[in-house]
């Protein structure tokens, strides 16, 4: 039976940057507005901040092995804990369960989690992640894959394997287009059909370029306390009350099946952890790094069975009207990406349960999954979160 203190830890404070095209604008200044933009929605100051979390190996984020001990030095930050578990884009939803086991034991009482990356504007160009023809790498490097290549494999596998379209997988992408087109910061606000995304350039087989993410500079905080630490503060705290996490492969060809992610785990051990049922989640954020990303998402955590997911879309079970929204804010495909969404998907939770999603705001949701995916769907972090219940 997990002891997962569910509902003892709460989220008080929560920023996104609204910068989408920033060149000359370093990572760490991002960071640095984005901590202090959470910390003032939480009601706390710098000096209140005892645990930390980031992590920014990436090229585009501009920090190397030490990069937390890095970012921390130049927020003036002196933790007394701190994570720099590095997951691909699922690490800040991972650190956010982290911080909760931190502060139920005593190892922190306020921890700030931090992520920022200039992905559209590097001033170098960078290679893609894995690179290494050692190891894991010996295998794959060689004949020259790419991340968008490794998903077109898993969209590939779930065409054959379940019949699922390209018109079906494109429906993804003009939902997330729908919900941000009221949200003033997102990269792209203009109407999307399946036919544009059909007819955009294929990158690797069955996926165009609106198959793909938007890549934006950015970067977004949250900070996390205890509940009862968060009834002295102003703002309206959202509760934690599910986690899980957990690894596959680094490389695809060590996937078992291309259609069954990790997620399958993490999202189980978060319904476990909180309590609750599929049926009890009102709107769902999930990493949509490619629209075969969401696909899997919606599988693995069982939300629909096993290549359902393509008559799930196609019949408006995302939509904002439909069983289950998703990425209200425009998400990955739409709004912003700078090379790791996990934070920004969790943000975007806690806005739409206080009723401040700047896309589609549904009617007083209560509870809210997250869902981040790193590296070749390598691993997955799911958090639930809940509101006034």
């Amino acid at each position: 039976m997990s002891s997962f203190p569910s509902g003892k830890a709460v989220v008080v404070g929560a920023y996104e940057s609204p910068r989408r095209v920033a060149p000359g604008v370093h990572p760490y200044e991002i960071h640095a507005e984005v901590v202090a933009g959470a910390l003032a929605d939480a009601g706390l100051q710098l000096a209140d901040v005892d645990g930390f979390a980031t992590t920014g190996t990436f090229p585009p984020e501009s920090g190397w092995q030490l990069s937390a001990v890095e970012v921390a030095e130049y927020l003036g930050l002196a933790p007394r804990w701190i994570d720099s578990s590095d997951l691909g884009g699922a690490a800040f939803v991972s650190h956010a369960g982290h911080a909760v086991a931190a502060i139920a034991t005593g190892m922190a009482d306020v921890v700030v989690v931090s992520y920022a990356a200039a992905g559209r504007s590097a001033p170098v160009p960078f290679p893609d992640y894995n690179v290494g023809s050692w190891g894991p790498g010996q295998w794959e490097v060689p004949y020259g894959p790419t991340t968008v290549s490794t998903y077109a494999l898993a969209a590939q596998r779930h065409m054959h394997q379940f019949g699922t379209t390209s018109d079906q997988l494109a429906g993804i992408a003009v939902q997330m287009r729908r919900n941000a087109e009221n949200n003033p910061d997102a990269r792209y606000r203009s109407p999307l059909t399946i036919d544009e995304v059909l007819e955009s350039t294929m990158i690797a087989s069955p996926l165009h370029k609106l198959d793909c993410c938007v890549v934006t500079d950015s970067g977004g905080a949250f900070v996390i306390t205890s509940a009862e630490r968060a009834k002295d503060l102003p703002g309206r705290a959202v509760s934690i009350l599910g986690f899980g996490e957990a690894v596959g492969q680094t490389s695809m060809n060590q996937m078992p099946d291309l259609t069954l992610t990790s997620a399958a785990e993490s999202g189980r051990r978060a319904f476990e952890t909180a309590g609750l049922r599929h049926d009890d989640i009102d709107v769902a954020q999930l990493y949509d790094s490619f629209t075969i990303t969401v696909a899997l998402g919606l599988e693995s955590l069982g939300f629909v069975g096993r290549g359902e997911a393509g008559p799930f879309v196609e019949a408006g079970g995302i939509a904002a009207d439909g069983a289950l929204p998703i990425n209200t804010d425009g998400g990955g495909m739409s709004s912003n990406h700078p090379g790791r969404r996990g934070a920004l998907a969790l943000i975007e939770g806690v806005r739409q349960l206080r009723g401040t999603s700047p896309g589609v705001q549904l009617t007083a949701p209560q509870t809210c999954l997250v869902n981040a995916t790193g590296g070749s769907l390598s691993a997955n972090a799911t958090m639930i979160l809940g509101g006034d219940r």
